[in-house]
């Protein structure tokens, strides 16, 4: 154990995640060194694979790293759903110029990270408690206890740690409710390439949905959601149940995909989400502390929105705190931050409540049910006229950072 240490700092971002790192990154480019604290040991890559929509990649482009990343994947130019019941097949196209990529999630994660300095990121740092304390004059600090003893002073701190945020929890925020649905998902490898086109494929079938995207010609990125609440952690495990259980009347594609699954990418998680009351009256800041990415909205995976809008939340919030400091000089002021933050979540607010409740509402159609007004929904209506609808949703710019100069930035 290491021994007490008090240190201080202008901003304090928890979670090495995508939202921690891409807020870090915005900070960066508005002139303000932030730390980074995260718990595990390396970089997370839990999750695989993330899809990034038009919105993310404006997001992407404006924290500058969008370009590492098109260089290596290719875009899905359109989508096939199959009902495996019936066999109908729907096609979906995306505009062009606007199409989404499949990513490696670790891949994106590591974009990020090389845009920081390399003290940036503090690993193995488990947060044992926070505090705010008055400083005079409106003003505040917030005071990060590490389970090491260590001490951290700082003007901003943000929650970027995930479905159970301590910072969240520490604003009184309701934990994330079950969506009554679960999900696996997992890496397919096909060492000599399997030929398929840059198209997303998904069935649907009652109770159950899944589905699978390239990444490139040899991986794929594939999942299934389905009822089942609880699955064994073991991944060979969760592999036989999906093949046994869960994908008998799915087409063979599918099941050749998951036969080729990586075991190591499997996962099995149950799909929560933020009560959307809980995001409209909760306390989302407090003075200098607030939350961005699944610690402010966590959502289920219908839309694959939950990246897209932490990336969005960092630009918005590294807009207004590089605002605020350019106002002031280059000085990070604490007593300026608290508006600067509070208008962070005003921005955000009723754009996260539209897609968590886009997002489970969509989920609650595709996936079905044995009632015939429900495949009604589903396949007459939904796939056909509400879906272009929703995917406008992500035809979102959240906008650009204030130009600082070159030395600010260093």
């Amino acid at each position: 154990m290491r021994g007490e240490m008090e240190m201080t700092e202008d901003v304090v971002i928890v979670g090495a995640g995508i939202a921690g790192l891409a807020t870090a990154v915005a900070l960066k480019r508005a002139g303000v060194r932030a730390l980074v604290l995260e718990r595990s040991q390396g970089l997370r890559s839990t999750g695989a694979a993330i899809s990034l929509f038009p919105n993310a990649w404006l997001a992407l482009d404006a924290l500058g790293v969008s370009h590492k990343l098109t260089r290596i994947y290719d875009p899905l130019f359109k989508a096939y759903v199959t009902n495996a019941s019936t066999g109908d097949v729907q096609q979906v196209l995306f505009p062009a110029g606007h199409e989404p990529r499949a990513v490696h999630r670790k891949a994106l994660l590591e974009a990020l990270a090389e845009e920081l300095p390399a003290d940036s990121i503090r690993f193995s740092s488990k947060l044992a408690a926070i505090e705010s304390q008055e400083k005079g004059g409106g003003a505040s600090i917030a005071v990060v206890h590490l389970e090491d003893g260590t001490i951290i002073k700082s003007k901003v701190l943000i929650g970027c740690d995930g479905l159970h945020s301590i910072v969240a929890h520490w604003l009184g925020l309701a934990e994330p409710v079950h969506s009554g649905r679960s999900a696996v998902r997992g890496l397919a490898i096909f060492p000599q390439g399997y030929g398929f086109k840059q198209e997303a494929q998904q069935f649907v079938d009652e109770g159950k949905r899944a589905g699978f995207v390239p990444l490139n010609d040899r991986e794929f990125y594939w999942f299934l959601t389905c009822k089942e609440e609880n699955m064994t952690r073991d991944p060979e495990q969760i592999q036989r149940q999906v093949l046994e259980k869960h994908t008998e009347s799915f087409p063979s594609v599918y099941l050749d995909v998951v036969r080729h699954a990586d075991l190591s990418t499997i996962t099995w998680a149950p799909l929560m989400f933020r009560h959307p009351c809980g995001i409209i009256f909760g306390n989302l800041n407090k003075g200098n502390i607030t939350v961005a990415g699944d610690a402010m909205h966590p959502m289920t995976p219908d839309l694959g929105q939950g990246g897209g809008l932490a990336l969005e939340d960092a630009v918005v919030l590294g807009r207004h705190i590089g605002n605020s400091v350019i106002k002031n000089g280059g000085l990070v002021v604490p007593g300026d931050m608290a508006k600067a933050i509070n208008d962070y979540v005003k921005e955000r607010r009723w754009r996260a409540v539209g897609l968590v409740i886009g997002s489970y509402l969509s989920g609650w159609v595709q996936q079905g049910g044995s009632k015939w007004w429900v495949k009604f929904l589903r396949d007459r209506v939904f796939y056909k006229y509400v879906f272009g609808w929703v995917g406008r949703l992500v035809h979102y710019d959240c906008g650009e950072l204030p130009a600082v100069s070159s030395g600010k930035e260093d």
